[in-house]
């Protein structure tokens, strides 16, 4: 049975400062998104410039990524948190984003951007949406690696024992020390104390993550894609939230249950669904303000 003994950090560099893989997915996830959507305005597919893409991601990462998905989390899941202590907004570097938030952020800044710089709001949209899938895969794989949001309890053969499950091991924990140290957790799995547990990350890596962006990519090269704006933003949303939606029963829930069994994730992935019609309705009306 495999234990999660993956250590956060990729390189400390002293008590307080260090580089985390979870830093460096964020990263990777916006280069490769800028490579990519360079290759679409060579294409002819996304119709603004390259210097303007630079300035559109700059906002985005800032507002829409970062500033989304921390108010995201803070809103959707520890509200009162935020209320105690307003400048935990602020400290990122104790983990804390929200997929749902960081989307709506995003939503928000395309309507902001298309608007200011009047470009088509639905042509940027469906570039945007293509790459997004890779950000969200490869931040899964960093929630992997941080060992966190794990799955249920399961006796799958590829199940495995993830130790931040008990607080004995978390951060400022009685045995934080003890964390990556094989013989304490063997035998906390021999005592029942620790269970093997659907690695829940690694599933919505691969389903929200690459297997949509596989997806999006071979649509956006498609002509089905192009003989439409906007259709690209309605398979995206639809393709998250079923991924999103189906993978949370197998992913440890939180403490708070909707109906008494669907999960926050789950309950937020339907204003997702429901949200589609409304925006097909709307957003024509921006593309026509960004076009005088």
């Amino acid at each position: 049975m495999y234990i999660h003994r993956l250590h956060p950090e990729l390189i400390r560099f002293t008590d307080t400062l260090a580089i985390r893989w979870y830093g460096v997915s964020y990263l990777a996830g916006f280069l490769l998104g800028y490579v990519l959507l360079k290759h679409l305005i060579r294409k002819g597919l996304l119709k603004i410039s390259v210097e303007q893409l630079q300035d559109f991601l700059t906002w985005m990462c800032m507002l829409g990524v970062m500033l989304g998905g921390r108010v995201g989390y803070y809103l959707f899941y520890t509200p009162g948190e935020l209320i105690q202590n307003p400048l935990q907004l602020f400290m990122v570097w104790q983990g804390g984003m929200a997929s749902h938030g960081g989307i709506l952020g995003c939503a928000l800044v395309l309507i902001w951007w298309a608007r200011k710089h009047k470009v088509s709001l639905w042509n940027l949209a469906d570039n945007f949406v293509t790459v997004v899938p890779l950000g969200l895969g490869l931040g899964r794989m960093a929630n992997f690696i941080n060992g966190e949001l794990w799955g249920r309890v399961s006796s799958v053969p590829w199940a495995m024992v993830f130790p931040l499950e008990r607080p004995e091991f978390n951060p400022g924990g009685l045995l934080e020390a003890k964390r990556y140290d094989l013989v304490t957790l063997q035998n906390w799995v021999e005592r029942g104390w620790l269970q093997p547990r659907h690695p829940s990350q690694l599933y919505q890596a691969f389903a929200e993550g690459f297997l949509l962006f596989a997806l999006m990519w071979g649509l956006r090269m498609s002509p089905w894609s192009q003989k439409q704006e906007g259709r690209l933003c309605a398979v995206f949303i639809l393709g998250y939230a079923a991924a999103r939606f189906f993978v949370e029963f197998v992913r440890e829930p939180d403490s708070r249950l909707f109906f008494g069994w669907m999960t926050t994730g789950q309950f937020l992935t339907l204003f997702m669904v429901l949200a589609v019609p409304v925006t097909m309705q709307l957003l024509p009306r921006f593309n026509r303000e960004s076009d005088t």
